[in-house]
């Protein structure tokens, strides 16, 4: 729909350089990375067919931290502990004078099988942490016993920075549930949040000729869930901050209007739409008690940015440009202002403005087209997709200060790369692409790295993160 805007829009921009600058804060610690060994936990019993997707989710979910580097499972040791007491320390060498026990040598693990600490910490592992543990089916509850050790200590008493019970149904779910929740322990321990608990709403469909609807799933693309059934074209959705609600538009009504549903359960909660041809792209304030949308309401050409309550009332207009306003995202941090596309001085551009509709500022430089604005958590940045260096279409993600104008490219000659969104621990981003021949969601780090594809099935597109 918006690319289809754009189209009646054509002039050429200024030309202004930027020069990349350093974004701590938001790039991970990329190389320097504390290395951590976590080998394939078995199961006992029934719990065993479930551990293919708990080995998964466990190491994804730490490995995709940004705080943490795994290492390979080719340079793991052999034999893998599963609780603390099968660490085995092995005696100084004496080749001449074996140990016995009532005249029998005693058979003592030797260093470098994954007996001991030292094994670990040592080559070709060469580790800094290891998680370890086992999981069994106890009373119709899946339970995992999870350790996390510094193999650097020399001492097994106290290389154990903590040891916990978790619990889950016993099924796939209750697996991966468990894994979540020790991956969420290791990680805070390194400064880190884990992205379990919070969910990637999106939109689907299962081919081209398909409705689309929208659809949440967690962030590692398991539990889909769909949220809508309007059978029709139904796009752009928006979360609350509190996770609670949605907004998003949809032709429904044989025209553009938009939404307001509850998330669970799902109930359409009425918005009253101003009474014109078209009302779309919603963002919620960081209150949650405001709707900044795009709508052809009193002009006769597209768009202008407007704000209203949850049910509709209260409308007015923050912007009055002939040209195109569209995808406003208001400040997360602040409230205060407000990051809009717009074609007031050609090809589409990202602008600010604050919440009254004055104080506009042209963010992005004039070259190419720039849209998509996405605000980091912290209010100090944004993420886009911008043309900048390429053809007209071939979008790429880049991230912006956005006082200082700065800007750093994530994503490189990879197909188009559109609708960054931060989530909610401000080093990841989930996007759309299509790289990988279709439309997918696809999910990296802040650096661009460690991009990996979240979805497979039908075609997806426009993520947004939250609760």
């Amino acid at each position: 729909m918006k690319k289809l805007l754009w189209l009646i829009v054509a002039s050429i921009g200024a030309l202004l350089m930027l020069a990349a600058q350093d974004f701590t804060g938001v790039i991970p610690k990329g190389q320097n990375l504390p290395k951590i060994a976590i080998p394939d936990f078995r199961g006992a019993g029934d719990a065993q067919k479930f551990m293919a997707a708990f080995n998964q989710t466990l190491s994804a979910d730490v490995e995709s931290s940004g705080q943490l580097k795994l290492i390979s499972k080719s340079m793991m040791p052999a034999f893998t502990p599963q609780q603390p007491s099968d660490f085995v320390q092995p005696p100084p060498p004496q080749p001449d004078n074996p140990r016995r026990r009532g005249g029998q040598a005693i058979s003592v693990p030797q260093n470098g099988g994954g007996h001991w600490l030292s094994d670990w910490a040592g080559p070709p592992a060469s580790t800094n942490y290891l998680a370890f543990g086992y999981t069994a089916v106890q009373n119709g509850v899946f339970v995992l016993r999870g350790w996390l050790f510094d193999v650097s200590k020399s001492d097994a008493s106290t290389a154990q920075m903590f040891g916990k019970t978790y619990l889950g149904t016993v099924d796939e779910a209750g697996a991966r549930k468990t894994a979540h929740e020790f991956a969420t322990d290791i990680i805070a321990l390194f400064g880190g949040k884990s992205m379990f608990g919070t969910h990637i709403y999106y939109v689907h469909q299962d081919s081209a000729r398909s409705p689309k609807e929208i659809w949440r799933m967690d962030p590692d693309g398991g539990n889909p869930q769909q949220l809508t059934k309007f059978g029709g074209l139904t796009h752009e959705p928006a979360v609350s901050p509190d996770g609670t609600k949605i907004a998003f538009t949809s032709n429904r009504g044989f025209k553009w209007d938009i939404f307001v549903f509850s998330v669970d359960p799902v109930k359409d909660l009425r918005f009253y739409n101003p009474n014109t041809r078209m009302n779309a792209q919603p963002s919620f304030t960081p209150d949650g008690k405001q709707i900044v949308f795009m709508s052809t309401e009193g002009t006769d050409r597209c768009c202008r940015i407007f704000v209203a309550n949850l049910d509709g009332s209260g409308v007015r207009p923050l912007t009055t440009s002939v040209f195109i306003d569209a995808e406003p995202k208001v400040n997360p941090k602040t409230g205060a202002d407000v990051v809009f596309s717009s074609g007031r001085s050609g090809p589409e551009q990202i602008y600010k403005m604050n919440m009254d509709g004055g104080d506009v500022e042209r963010l992005s430089d004039g070259t190419g087209e720039a849209s998509n604005p996405s605000w980091h958590p912290n209010g100090q940045k944004i993420a886009f997709s911008w043309t900048r260096g390429f053809a007209a279409g071939k979008f790429n993600i880049f991230i912006m200060d956005v006082s200082s104008r700065s800007y750093l490219q994530l994503t490189h000659d990879e197909g188009k790369n559109e609708n960054p969104s931060w989530a909610l621990d401000g080093i990841h981003l989930a996007f759309m692409s299509n790289r990988s021949g279709t439309e997918q969601i696809w999910s990296m780090l802040a650096d661009g790295s460690q991009p990996q594809q979240i979805t497979k099935r039908g075609l997806n597109s426009t993520p947004v993160w939250g609760m």
